[in-house]
């Protein structure tokens, strides 16, 4: 039975009431803090991851079929730019939610290497370019044999989809120009995203509750892992269920949104932004597409999502801690704010502003002054 946000907020109370009369957490203390938790975990389950991944691969299946309508129609002679843009609108759409579900890359995305296969980058793009020359050819080829994490995923297909203007400022809908044999790429890497992504999905809510399309996909690819992560959180302390408690499901929550903003700040702006080498002004993601800063903010709005809910009226971890801890609560969220608004006031191309002082200002705030917000909130769950 879902729980009112009065009540929530309420039994939140008590356990503040509890705590601060006796520094000793009793039984009865925990069990409280246990049913808010519970609450925050299964809105979290429910209303964001679930949705997120259900979204995403319902846009990779619509991209894997429209670059096969790019494949038929270039061999019937009939393809036209307007069929490959919306290929590229299809990408687009799946790669938003992607990146606004990487607060949770924890679970099945980590464990069953899913992120990497699919979201590898920077691309390999000489590797890329030699692969499709070796294509063209006709040399034999197979994404087993020739398509490691840096020729497939996200960033394979943006290539083959996307290309920037000569000056290197405008995302260009890639032409008609297409060879057969690059076009067997391009649907060979689409249907491998789409299956890993219906994967992603089945995982976290069980294979019985996605689409009998989705199953079938899962079924011809053989990819099937038999695990409903998303019930495990949801079911903490029962039996199959690898969580014991529903504060370590809150704990894994926090430490997804610590990770990406660390990522976010340190690595995908900050390795540009502040290396040496020409690996590192190359470190770019979504280039080809001019998506970088957008990727950037999503992966705050997963944050957001994460720990606020991504719905008016979701419990969340949030409503335990702004009742614990109202100014660590505020300084999360305030965090959060600053970071997306310093994120988006860079522009596009990434690559000719990595080194200014935008830059610096959004990595700091995602890479520390964010951290550091959301270490202080998993210090305050993990407090007996």
């Amino acid at each position: 039975m879902k729980i009112s946000k009065l009540l929530l907020l309420g039994a939140v109370a008590l356990f503040v009431s509890s705590c601060s009369e006796n520094d000793d957490t009793t039984p009865e203390d925990l069990s409280t803090k246990e049913l808010v938790l519970k609450a925050a975990t299964n809105d979290y389950v429910e209303n964001t991851v679930l949705p997120t991944y259900s979204a995403m691969s319902d846009a990779t299946i619509l991209l894997r079929n429209l670059c096969y309508t790019i494949q038929e129609k270039h061999a019937a002679a009939t393809l036209t730019v307007n069929d490959v843009e919306a290929a590229g609108k299809a990408w687009k759409e799946a790669r938003k939610n992607w990146e606004l579900s990487e607060a949770f890359l924890f679970g099945p995305a980590a464990n069953h290497n899913i992120d990497p296969h699919i979201d590898s980058w920077p691309l390999d793009k000489a590797a890329m370019d030699n692969l499709l020359v070796q294509i063209r050819n006709g040399n034999p080829w197979s994404l087993e044999n020739n398509g490691g994490y840096g020729l497939i995923g996200f960033h394979s297909v943006e290539y083959m989809l996307f290309e920037l203007s000569e000056d290197g400022n405008t995302a260009l809908t890639h032409s008609t120009d297409y060879t057969p044999e690059e076009l067997e790429y391009l649907v060979a890497v689409a249907e491998d995203l789409c299956q890993q992504c219906v994967c992603l999905e089945a995982c976290w809510a069980g294979t019985d509750n996605i689409s009998a399309e989705k199953q079938q996909i899962l079924e011809d690819a053989d990819l099937d892992y038999g695990e409903a992560y998303g019930w495990e959180m949801m079911n903490a302390g029962q039996p199959g269920s690898r969580f014991k408690t529903y504060q370590e499901a809150a704990e894994e929550i926090i430490q997804g949104c610590i990770d990406i903003a660390d990522e976010v700040g340190n690595t995908k702006i900050g390795r540009p932004h502040i290396g040496s080498s020409q690996e590192d002004k190359n470190y770019i993601e979504s280039p080809y597409s001019l998506n970088s800063i957008e990727d950037f903010a999503d992966n705050i709005r997963s944050i957001r999502n994460a720990y606020l809910g991504s719905n008016s009226g979701d419990a969340s971890v949030s409503d335990y801690i702004k009742e614990v801890n109202p100014e660590v609560d505020a300084e999360v969220r305030s965090a959060i704010t600053n970071a997306i608004s310093a994120i988006e006031a860079i522009p596009e191309p990434f690559a000719k502003n990595a080194t200014e002082t935008l830059a610096e200002t959004a990595m700091k705030a995602a890479g520390e002054t964010l951290v550091a917000a959301l270490e202080k909130a998993n210090s305050v769950i993990t407090r007996d």
